[in-house]
């Protein structure tokens, strides 16, 4: 882990004020909470929102382990999460944007549902589609348990999400405790919401805002106590 980098003020000038990054990207497996904190963050930046894919034609098939599917709705989430992406334009710097999802992460699931042949073609298209996208100032990687997972599925009773095994969930945790692990595309903080629910509980949304409000320089860990 990298620790943050202070500033020390001198007689003549003092350390320059904390710059709220421009493009921020939340990222986290279901139910972790990461649209609703991408929701309120662009609210308070008045901030462009990029929304994460929902409209998959090819997930109930994919849901319901018909052969296939898993390849097709890899390949839909790839290219729609491309193209929202791409909408990034040199001239938008200046203006704040929150994003539901890295585009990185489209790998995550790609590397668990599809088989040894689906990879390598999947690989292709990824490499092609990822060399032209811009990375986020800062990634907020939001952190929860299985176990805190399955009773917030529990809790919203999706029918789709319902019939997620867990061992499916669990596999997807890892993945992406392994791929957050290795990432440094972008600055990052790694909140483990396991014992905080901002959701349900606007004291917890609070304290997270507060952190947010502090600067983060590479890869920095925040462990918020439970409500």
């Amino acid at each position: 882990m990298r620790p943050a980098m202070s500033g020390s003020a001198t007689s003549s000038r003092k350390s320059p004020a904390f710059r709220q990054p421009r493009y921020i990207a939340l990222e986290g497996p279901i139910r972790v909470g990461k649209s609703t904190l991408a929701k309120i963050l662009a609210e308070r930046l008045h901030a462009r929102r990029i929304f994460d894919v929902e409209d998959n034609p090819f997930l109930t098939e994919f849901y319901e382990e018909k052969p296939g599917a898993a390849f097709r709705s890899q390949m839909y989430f790839l290219l729609e999460r491309h193209a929202r992406l791409r909408e990034l334009r040199p001239e938008d710097r200046a203006s704040a944007v929150v994003s539901d999802f890295v585009f990185e992460k489209d790998k995550i699931f790609a590397y668990i549902n599809l088989n040894n042949e689906e990879l390598r073609l999947y690989e292709r298209y990824h490499q092609l589609l990822a060399g032209n996208l811009r990375a986020p100032d800062l990634v907020i990687y939001l952190q929860a348990s299985p176990e805190v997972l399955r009773q917030r599925i529990a809790r919203k009773s999706h029918a789709e999400e319902s019939s997620i095994s867990p061992q499916y969930l669990e596999a997807v945790v890892r993945a992406y405790e392994h791929f957050f692990f290795h990432y440094s595309a972008s600055d990052l903080l790694v909140v483990n919401t396991s014992e905080i629910d901002f959701v349900e509980r606007d004291a917890d949304l609070q304290q997270l805002l507060r952190r947010l409000q502090e600067p983060v320089k590479g890869t920095q860990y925040y462990l918020p106590l439970g409500s």
